[in-house]
């Protein structure tokens, strides 16, 4: 008993002791690093550009005051948090040649970041469903999805997102870490906090992982499930133009939700034998940094109205 007690007062002395974490570099020369840091700096100037025309389009455009636009309206504010958790830090440490982030850094990022990739998830089910009833039951729209629906639906989304993201942070950041503080990715995040953690102790944690894995993966059934209702009713359409009408409404969304999904399940799923320090570098930029740019650019290539409508906000 003694031994135990010792081995665990040793442990949390351990997790106590760690005030900062050491992320991974994006470079080891310094030319790399200037290089990343530009090309992060042009990614983020384009995502806030491209989501931010969206927000003051769709908030200023009295045309697109409707449910689909609502809720790309809140995908955009997703993807401009999700853009400013994680690239900033990384263009800093390259600019200055540093690793370190601090240990409520760490925290800090990890929350937000998981708060802002499950509220898009969650906003991306919930387009789904707009789809759905939009050409599955178009007489029962407005009632199903009025303004208060489309509130409510919102509020959920979010509100689910912060409270799965303050449970996994909370319970993550409480196990006691017995293997240093460097992280193998470029930001804060679950999977990598764990590798540090004690073996006894990350059953919970993997327990709360598995909780949001089917949660997620019931969404994606969802998704799927829609979809071959939707595709159903289509091609069931007899004018070729109504067909292609609502093909167009649907594309953008599930191209959207592919690249979400493949590169956030590959990047998670992927087996062992194929996995490389410079792969998971390049997933992990596919699955947080190159969403929240080509979302903005995949809904306003095929949507006249809200092309129309940045048009002119543009030009005034």
């Amino acid at each position: 008993m003694g031994r135990v007690h010792d081995a665990q007062n040793e442990e949390m002395s351990n997790s106590s002791s760690i005030s900062h974490f050491l992320l991974l570099p994006l470079a080891h020369t310094r030319q790399l690093q200037l290089l990343h840091f530009c090309l992060f700096l042009a990614i983020s100037l384009a995502a806030l550009l491209a989501n931010g025309l969206i927000i003051s389009a769709v908030a200023c455009g009295h045309l697109l005051h409707s449910p689909m636009f609502f809720f790309l309206l809140n995908l955009a504010l997703s993807d401009l948090g999700s853009i400013c958790t994680t690239v900033p830090k990384a263009m800093h440490n390259s600019l200055w040649d540093t690793r370190s982030i601090s240990y409520a850094g760490c925290a800090a990022q990890l929350f937000f970041f998981a708060f802002f990739i499950t509220s898009e998830f969650a906003l991306l089910t919930v387009m789904c469903y707009d789809r759905y009833v939009s050409i599955c039951k178009p007489l029962h729209y407005g009632t199903l999805l009025g303004s208060r629906a489309c509130a409510h639906m919102a509020a959920a989304a979010w509100a689910s997102a912060f409270l799965y993201a303050l449970l996994q942070t909370a319970n993550t950041f409480s196990l006691p870490l017995c293997h240093g503080n460097a992280l193998g990715q470029f930001f804060c995040e679950i999977p990598q906090i764990l590798k540090l953690s004690c073996s006894h102790s990350k059953l919970r944690a993997l327990g709360l992982l598995m909780v949001g894995a089917c949660i997620a993966f019931g969404c994606f059934l969802f998704i799927v499930f829609s979809y071959v209702q939707i595709f159903r009713v289509v091609l069931k359409i007899p004018s070729e133009q109504r067909r292609h009408k609502a093909f167009s409404t649907c594309l953008p969304h599930l191209a959207v939700v592919s690249l979400f999904v493949s590169t956030g399940f590959f990047a998670y799923l992927k087996p062992p034998s194929i996995s490389s320090p410079s792969l998971d570098l390049a997933l992990s930029v596919l699955y947080s940094v190159v969403p929240p740019v080509l979302n903005p650019l995949i809904y306003s290539l095929r949507n006249q109205e809200l092309k129309a409508a940045v048009r002119t906000l543009i030009t005034g």
